[in-house]
């Protein structure tokens, strides 16, 4: 398919009718695209995200192959989607593309796995570029499988259920049961028909508004690391996606309702994050203690997984990780830690050898022996004022948090995402061994505090 030269932001009249920013729905995001955005703090660019041309609208209707178009792409296109978003936009798009006779139409619920990652190959033999329609899932396979061979692809979102649309990883389960983020690239174009978004189930708005609810929470346990051990932060992130994490807040129960206007405002929330990591590199703006809650879940709940989306999880978890905070940044004394115990043998108990394994050796990576310890709780006394009084700032009531999360449709509790709470309460009270990435659920932990702190989640 030949087309003309590519673009770098969505032409004018494809942003048709919007409702929400004066500059149309891609204000800001424009400028990423384009190279534009200059940091406030540093006077330095941001790097231009992998990702060309980002298109948010009402609606794409009649404009889909013009916008595939305007990337560039040559050869042969194919479209990927599943049973359900084939119908919601996928058939529209394929047969505006003229690739309806090679769509590759998955099952119902397809997984992000290797084995389904290596069947999609199979069936995108020949095909040059692929277009996903769909969102996490999707959007994960199609970016894993074409980043193996050098093939190119984009993505239609079909739900605002989750921020990585333009992502450059995939959330990929591997052989032994735990999912990770492994290496892939981020789609030339994203296009989001907000018309089609906001018409999915509500539970997809819901998942991607838990997404977006752990931004406190995730800032402070970052924060934290980077004033206690110096690993690295980046401020930019949050700037800039403020403004529009505020006109989002004002509109939680229009996207609970699945009003349009308020279901822009996620996607733009959404798309920011993803843009973020073109920041920083690292997800961790967006993903600290609360995700790896939702991490355990995924991995580790087996037969008990009730179905719920990680988007939906993480609204839950950062409701528990901002109590666990405000727990320990209520006292007036730093909480003491003791050196870190990586109990491997309950970690296989729990987790099966194979996965403990992997878990452990990254445990390890932030585990602190007895020199590490004293020295952590030095630094520690020397900063809590400061330390408090920083993250205090950042925090967000939890009371408005669950208030906010209910309003856009959001279970706030394990039980009301019909999850065993004893399960969960696991979750709170281990997730924190699966990564590298040291939050106050590590803090908690160490002091012997998480035991209780878990015991009252659920």
């Amino acid at each position: 398919m030949s087309a003309e030269a590519p673009q770098q932001t969505t032409p004018a009249e494809i942003r048709t009718g919007h409702q929400g920013p004066a500059d149309g729905w891609t204000e800001l995001i424009d400028d990423f695209v384009a190279g534009r955005w200059i940091s406030p703090l540093t006077g330095e660019p941001a790097p231009q995200p992998a990702t060309q041309a980002i298109a948010i609208s009402e609606s794409l209707d009649g404009s889909e192959a013009d916008l595939v178009a305007a990337l560039g792409i040559e050869g042969k296109l194919a479209v990927v989607a599943d049973e359900n978003t084939w119908d919601a936009l996928g058939r529209r798009v394929a047969t505006a593309l003229g690739v309806a006779d090679r769509a590759v139409v998955l099952g119902p619920r397809p997984h992000a796995d290797l084995p389904s990652a290596e069947a999609l190959k199979t069936k995108l033999e020949g095909v040059d570029h692929v277009v996903a329609v769909g969102s996490g899932t999707i959007n994960d396979l199609c970016k894993y499988v074409t980043a193996q061979d050098g093939r190119s692809c984009s993505v239609f979102a079909t739900a605002a259920s989750m921020d990585g649309y333009t992502s450059s990883t995939a959330s990929m389960a591997l052989p032994s049961g735990l999912k990770i983020s492994l290496p892939a690239h981020a789609p030339q174009g994203a296009f989001f028909d907000l018309e089609v978004i906001a018409a999915a189930p509500a539970r997809m708005a819901a998942a991607g508004y838990g997404d977006c609810l752990c931004s406190s929470v995730a800032r402070i346990d970052w924060w934290m690391s980077h004033r206690l051990l110096g690993t690295f932060f980046m401020e930019e992130p949050y700037l800039v996606a403020a403004q529009n994490d505020r006109e989002m807040a004002a509109r939680v129960e229009g996207i609970g309702r699945g009003e349009v206007e308020a279901v822009g405002y996620l996607v733009r929330a959404l798309v920011l994050s993803g843009l973020g990591v073109a920041l920083t590199k690292v997800s961790n703006h967006g993903s600290m203690g609360e995700h790896q809650i939702s991490h355990y879940i995924d991995c580790f709940a087996g037969q008990r997984h009730p179905g719920t989306l990680h988007g939906q999880q993480v609204g839950v978890a950062s409701l528990t990780m901002a109590r666990i905070q405000a727990e320990l940044l209520q006292r007036d004394s730093p909480p003491a830690l003791a050196p870190t115990r990586v109990d491997e043998a309950d970690m296989a108990r729990r987790m099966g050898p194979s996965i403990a394994a992997e878990c452990a050796r990254e445990y390890r990576k932030k585990a602190l022996d007895a020199k590490a310890t004293k020295a952590f709780n030095t630094r520690l006394a020397e900063l809590w004022p400061a330390l408090k009084a920083e993250c205090q700032q950042i925090a967000v009531p939890v009371a408005q948090m669950k208030a906010d999360l209910e309003a856009a449709g959001g279970a706030t509790t394990a039980a009301q995402l019909d999850l065993d709470p004893a399960f969960y309460r696991e979750a709170v009270r281990h997730a924190h061994e699966m990564r590298n990435r040291f939050s106050f659920a590590d803090i908690a932990c160490d002091a012997g505090l998480l035991d209780d702190l878990a015991a009252a989640e659920g």
